[in-house]
Formats: C-alpha cells, structure tokens, sequence
C-alpha cells in the first residue's frame, strides 16, 4: 500500500544434490508505466549457501523514506535479482517483478436512493497514508460534466478526514462521480462511483 514500507521475498531452491553457492544482486528502482526507470533506489548484494536439495528465503525491505520522493503518479518499483550460482561459469538468473502500489485514500459513500431534482449529500474520505504531515491539499470533484476545486486543511501523518458534497441531479440513469485529491507530497489519488438516479 502507498506510503507503507515494501516487504518482498526471494524464494530460492537448489533442486540438485550438490552444493551450491548462489551470490545474489538485488536493485529496485521506480518506473513509469512503460517500465522507464526514473530513479534507484535501493541496492544489495548477498550470498547464500544452499545445501542439497535445500530452498532458502531472502526477505528484502523498501522502506517509504527510499522511494517517497521518487515515486511517480503510477505508484511503481521495480525490483531486479540477478542470481548467479558460484563456480558454475557463469550460470546465471535474472528475475524481475514490477509492484504497483495501492491507493487506499479515497471512500465515498452515497445514499440508498438518489432521485431526480431532489438535493442529494454525498460523503467524501480522503486520508494521508504518509508517516509525514502533508499541506497543499486539494480536491477535485467531477461531476455532471462540472469540476469543483475545494481546497482543504492539512493532514497529520496517518490521518483521514471527510467532507460532505451537496448535488442536484437533472435527469435519471447513470452519473459518474471523480475524485481527485493532491497534496504537497503527492498527487492524483483517484476515486470513482456510479450514481444510479432514478426517475421522480
């Protein structure tokens, strides 16, 4: 999830007989969606000896204040393990996996039944996930092919507050609801709803 610490782990398994010494280079960067790195941020290297038949775990940690800053607004890392079993000339394994962090920021809660020309409150929760203060904090509301700006008090590390958003709705069927909050430390955390507005 955005703005925790990143746990992965590294399962590693020798299926021979024999023993094995495996020296492990670990990376992880942060990307865009077309995999372009924009920054590294983390570097490691191991070794590990594997008896036979033997599998042994490597837990690696990316904590939020390695790539906070670095993050791009598609949330993603990727993380590299290049695998290179000793004494085997030059046997090696390259395994790759790109995480695509979570948003958990954005909840809206909407009434049972919304019905046409009838004034309708809808709830919106936005949370700073962070271990740090944010200010700046913007939301963005879209809605019946309108946009609200509605600027709001800065978070605590952690903390979550609410609004409430008043609307008429002029027709029935279908009404898609954006959300879009920003701060100073990050931007573009997006929520979505479908209203169903039935007829008066």
């Amino acid at each position: 999830v955005f703005g925790k610490d990143v746990t992965l782990i590294l399962i590693l398994n020798n299926l021979s007989s024999d023993h094995k010494t495996v020296k492990v280079d670990m990376s992880a960067s942060t990307v865009l969606y077309t995999r372009r790195a924009v920054a590294e941020i983390m570097k490691a290297t191991t070794s590990v000896d594997l008896g036979s038949k033997q599998g042994k775990h490597i837990r690696l940690k990316i904590p939020y204040s390695y790539y906070g800053k670095y993050l791009t607004t598609d949330k993603r890392i990727q993380v590299t393990a290049l695998c290179e079993v000793m004494n085997m000339h030059g046997v090696k394994l390259l395994v790759e996996k790109t995480i695509i962090l979570e948003d958990t920021n954005i909840i809206i809660k909407i009434p049972r039944q919304i019905v046409v020309n009838r004034a309708v409150t809808l709830e919106i929760s936005y949370a700073n996930p962070l271990p740090e203060p944010v200010s700046r904090c913007v939301l963005l509301v879209t809605l019946m092919n309108q946009q609200v700006k509605i600027n709001l008090a800065p978070l605590a590390p952690r903390e979550r507050s609410k609004i409430y958003f008043e609307f008429t709705p002029r027709r029935a069927g279908p009404l898609q609801l954006q959300v879009d909050f920003s701060c100073d430390k990050f931007a573009h955390v997006k929520g979505f709803v479908t209203i169903a507005v039935a007829p008066a």
